[in-house]
Order: structure tokens, then sequence, then C-alpha cells
């Protein structure tokens, strides 16, 4: 199926590994001109290359700044001052009792996961609007529903990125602009394996032993007991990019492998 995304331009942040980098590889393979931003030119450059490898003859782009700060922003405003597809994907999770969750915690996972994507749809929406086409995606979570107990700072974050994005779409009524997230489970991704020996009763185990028992453990509602592949998520994410979307909007889609009850 052609997704008519060729001649678009996207921005992902948090696009040098896991699902951003699927999702940036995603959206080359469909055409589309892609731009990745990091704090590290080293691993943008990788990233590049790999995007490149992945889909022969795309236009990527590499802009070095960190969103999260005001500053990082500023710098993505004035090298692209427009984008038609802003996909929202920088964050962190971690497994942390409340009671050891700082101040200092949680300011820091509001500036990275929630400030930062609100900062970047503040910058881009108003010239969609104008343009009357365009596509902002959060990258939220399961979490966003289901609070983990032991990640209630990370929870709350996905939980802002709900409403932002429902806002959002709120005020493109009648355009064609519309503003979605998306809820992945579990994804494999870097970091994932430590993450998972963090919550693993026996850190030394084999991996996939220590990934069966998170699951039936931590996530026993998923029905497929498995992580999700960061490319099951990036497929989703391209979707809702095109403009066979249209109707899709002001949504929260789960990717989640059935962890989430649906609620009649």
């Amino acid at each position: 199926m052609d997704l008519k995304l060729t001649g678009k331009t996207a921005l992902v942040t948090g696009s040098t590994a896991g699902i951003g980098l699927e999702i940036a590889k995603s959206l080359a393979a469909e055409g589309t001109s892609v731009v990745i931003t990091g704090r590290s030119q080293a691993k943008l450059d990788e990233a590049a290359a790999i995007i490149t490898r992945a889909a022969p003859g795309g236009a990527i782009r590499t802009i070095l700044a960190d969103p999260v700060t005001a500053e990082g922003a500023a710098v993505l405003a004035r090298e692209l001052p427009e984008v038609d597809i802003l996909v929202n994907n920088l964050g962190i999770y971690e497994s942390k009792a409340y009671a050891d969750i700082t101040d200092d915690d949680w300011r820091k996972f509001f500036e990275i996961n929630v400030l930062s994507g609100a900062r970047l749809a503040r910058q881009y929406f108003s010239g969609m609007l104008a343009r009357d086409w365009g596509r902002i995606i959060f990258i939220s979570s399961e979490s966003a529903v289901m609070i983990p107990p032991d990640m209630i700072h990370y929870g709350m974050t996905k939980t802002a990125q709900l409403a932002i994005s429902r806002g959002l779409a709120a005020l493109t009524k009648g355009t064609g602009v519309t503003v979605n997230s998306v809820m992945p489970g579990t994804t494999r991704s870097e970091g994932i394996v430590d993450f998972l020996k963090s919550t693993a009763s026996d850190p030394n185990a084999p991996a996939a032993e220590i990934e069966a028992a998170f699951f039936a453990k931590d996530r026993p509602t998923s029905l497929i007991q498995r992580m999700i592949e960061p490319e099951e998520v990036a497929s989703l994410v391209t979707y809702l990019a095109s403009p066979r979307s249209a109707a899709t909007n002001g949504a929260a889609l789960r990717v989640d492998g059935g962890i989430t009850p649906t609620v009649v």
C-alpha cells in the first residue's frame, strides 16, 4: 500500500536507537524526508547510516540538538522551521520504589518525557494549521493507563502525554491536522535487558527466562507474553503519519500485545 508520504518531512526525536530509530527507518522507506536529532553527533551519524542502509536513496538529515532544553528546541526551530510530521518519541524509564523517587526525579522525568514533546508541538503546531496539514504523534505507553507500581513517575509522564495529545487534537477541528498517541507495551530496545534484569529475582538467569518471568509476574495480562518488536510499533506510527490516516484524530492507539484490558 502506498502511504502517500513521498515529499513529506518528518522530525523524529529519540531516534538514534530502539523505537525511534525504527520509526525513522520506516518513514524513510516510504519516501519521507527524515530528520533525526540527538546530543551526540557520533550516534546521529551511526543512526543515519543505519537508516540509509534500510532505505537506500532516502533523504536523511541530522541535527545536533537536545529538545529537552529550550536552547536545543531553539536550534531545531532555526535549522528546521517547518515539519509535516512530528514524532515525539524521546523518553526515559526506570524501576524505582515510590519512597525513593526524589523531587529531582519527578522534575527530570517530566522535563524529558513531557515538556520536550509539548515544546516541539507548540513550535510546529501553528504552522501545520496554517498549511492545513500535519501529523503530531506522541509515543506514550500502556503504562499511561496501567500505572506500574514500581514506575509511578514514568507512568505519570505517559498519562500526561495522552492529555496533551487529546487537548491538541481538539484544536484541529475542521483541519487536515491530526494529533494522536501510540501506546506500546514493553518493547525490545536498547537498555531493556538491563531493565528486566533490575526487576528479576535472579539477574543472572538466561535472558529468555528473565523475559518469560517478567511477563508472567509483572505483565500477566499480556496476550502475546513477549516483548513488542520496535518495527511493530513503527508500522503503526508510519500509518498514523500518512494521509491515509486522516480519519484518526485524538486517539490513543495500543500496540501493547493486548496487555490493556478493553473497557466496553
